[in-house]
């Protein structure tokens, strides 16, 4: 699999988040053994869980819209940098929500 390739949510987790997702698949999703894994309670793996959950949503609703497509398709084509796409994104979310 090629580096493009890669989902968009995938490149932008964090990797606490991916080890945690790795974990959850490893362990059949079951939440009694994850939490038995990182010696904490089921409550807190099911918290975890649903901010994992939510940033591949929030992810998932940003890949729908054009601009933010477009500026992540000239990072992947290398004809903007990380950092600047970052920016670009960043200073138009601001501006869409009137900040």
């Amino acid at each position: 699999m090629e580096e493009k390739d890669i989902p968009e949510w995938v490149v932008s987790m964090e990797n606490e988040d991916l080890e945690f997702i790795k974990n959850f698949v490893l362990n059949s999703g079951s939440l009694k053994d994850i939490a038995k894994v990182y010696k904490v309670s089921y409550p807190t793996v099911r918290i975890r869980l649903d901010k994992v959950i939510e940033k591949i949503k929030l992810h998932a609703a940003e890949e729908n819209e054009e601009f933010i497509s477009f500026i992540k398709r000239l990072t992947i084509d290398d004809r903007i940098s990380l950092e600047d796409a970052k920016l670009i994104i960043e200073k138009y979310k601001k501006g869409r929500n009137g900040k």
